[in-house]
């Protein structure tokens, strides 16, 4: 297969997407996007939406997470990740093989309305996690595209993909929010290295490889496209597998933490990794192909 991303090379280089952004406009169920809010994720590359979920929901969802984080036998598990320092977690990964109350979180149909509509065909979970970013010592991320590490390590085609989140605390100026380069989505950082054996081992505490340079975000954050993603607990967030996105420290005495979902078109399946040896751990590219089904509100 032609590798339109080509990744891990010599010399850095920022080439032009070639994927669609939005595939279709037609609405998928009463959640889909309305025109206006289809065009402005296509123009940035993400959407942020308030008050999706209700508190009631929220406070569901959060004491999940504490029932997760106290079950000693599911912690021995690989996708149960502890902070460097401490046996706190860090983050949960594919919280939906675990948990019947986030399985329904990723069929709901506020979130897969929005996702099947713009991906414009049925989809699956490439993989799913909750990050908690700790009070007062949850650490920075690099500038990255999550795709092209996707496409490099897991072998996915094409950017036919995004990232589905929602807020479980307040995420503030001060709490390490996730940044977003607004347009950044539309062109494709081929970053310079080569992909080390179990590279994700490393990359999940601290990311090295798929970086791309100073030069290259000094480039496409020109014209004030630097933004935060802050809001409620409850809201949700969209965003394009490719767009460049990145965090800060969280200084502030309150943890903030977030329910991810990464959704792949089932037309878009992975195939050999295009800038690896070998794939990532199965447990960050999952195999269940099998497209989701619309599932009943929580709450």
């Amino acid at each position: 297969m032609k590798d339109l991303y080509p990744s891990r090379i010599k010399e850095e280089k920022i080439i032009k997407r070639v994927d669609k952004v939005v595939y279709s406009k037609e609405k998928i169920g009463k959640y889909s996007l309305d025109e206006k809010e289809l065009e402005l994720y296509e123009k940035d590359g993400f959407i942020i939406i308030p008050n999706v979920f209700s508190q009631k929901e929220i406070k569901k969802f959060a004491q999940e997470l504490k029932i997760l984080e106290a079950n000693e036998k599911l912690r021995k598990n690989e996708e149960f990740i502890s902070e460097p320092n401490s046996n706190k977690i860090r983050t949960i990964f594919n919280q939906h093989l675990f948990s019947e109350i986030y399985k329904k979180l990723s069929k709901d149909s506020r979130i897969l309305d929005k996702v099947k509509q713009i991906l414009g065909s049925d989809v699956y979970i490439h993989h799913g996690r909750i990050n908690v970013k700790r009070a007062y010592q949850g650490k920075s991320f690099p500038w990255h595209s999550d795709f092209e590490t996707w496409h490099s390590e897991d072998g996915m085609p094409n950017c036919r993909c995004l990232s589905a989140w929602l807020m479980l605390s307040d995420n503030t100026e001060f709490n390490g929010p996730l940044y977003l380069i607004k347009e950044s989505h539309k062109k494709f950082v081929s970053c310079q290295g080569v992909t080390p054996k179990d590279n994700y081992k490393k990359s999940l505490k601290k990311q090295e490889y798929g970086v791309p340079s100073i030069n290259a975000i000094k480039e496409l954050s020109k014209g004030n496209k630097l933004v935060s993603a802050l809001g409620k607990a409850g809201t949700l967030v969209l965003h394009d597998g490719n767009i460049l996105h990145g965090s800060s420290d969280n200084i502030s005495p309150n943890d903030r933490t977030n329910i991810f979902f990464v959704y792949n078109s089932v037309k878009n399946i992975p195939v050999k990794p295009f800038a690896s040896k070998k794939p990532r751990a199965s447990f960050l590219s999952l195999k269940n192909f099998k497209p989701l089904k619309a599932s009943k509100e929580i709450a």
